[in-house]
């Protein structure tokens, strides 16, 4: 059974930045077809890490997903993992 890839970029702009470290959330380009509940598992089975909650938002032919992590998990850490830091 292969395991197909749900996050398919890490977003990294300025405004991502701030809101890793002030809102604990990290941003990632999706397919369109993937659903919040997909994204957050992949998340949490990726970086061992705990997501309160999933955003989505759509433009054109792109889907983001804003994922908070609960904060015992500092997204500043997963972003430094990342090479986004």
């Amino acid at each position: 059974m292969s395991k197909t890839i749900i996050l398919e970029k890490v977003k990294s702009t300025e405004k991502i930045v701030r809101q890793i470290e002030a809102d604990n959330v990290l941003v990632f380009e999706v397919d369109r077809a993937v659903t919040k509940l997909d994204v957050k598992k992949e998340v949490e089975d990726l970086f061992g890490v705990k997501v309160v909650k999933v955003r989505t938002h759509t433009l054109k032919n792109k889907k983001l997903a804003y994922v908070k992590l609960n904060p015992e998990f500092p997204a500043v850490d997963v972003a430094t993992k990342l090479g986004l830091m």
